[in-house]
């Protein structure tokens, strides 16, 4: 299942722990930059969750590659589609 994040909350990344796949996207990217909220938990789930985050959306935020926790693969608009055809089933939060 690959799960798609649009809001990050305490309870959101409670559920994450997943094996297929998260999509950072919208607002829920404010959250994957260094001395964030949620660092260490992110840290945590990336460790075993393949995570990306749209780059576009941190274009319009103003967040720039370097400022991102590590562990983190930015995607484009192509990946993005990719990654929705490889998997079957979608779960969004918001």
């Amino acid at each position: 299942m690959l799960h798609l994040v649009f809001e990050l909350s305490p309870a959101t990344l409670e559920r994450l722990q997943c094996q297929y796949g998260v999509i950072f996207l919208n607002n829920s990217v404010l959250q994957l930059i260094k001395n964030s909220t949620f660092q260490s938990a992110l840290t945590e789930l990336f460790l075993f969750t393949p995570c990306y985050v749209l780059k576009e959306d941190l274009t319009l935020r103003g967040i720039e590659l370097n400022l991102l926790l590590a562990g983190i693969t930015p995607i484009d608009y192509t990946r993005f589609v990719e990654l929705t055809i490889e998997h079957t089933s979608i779960q969004t939060w918001n």
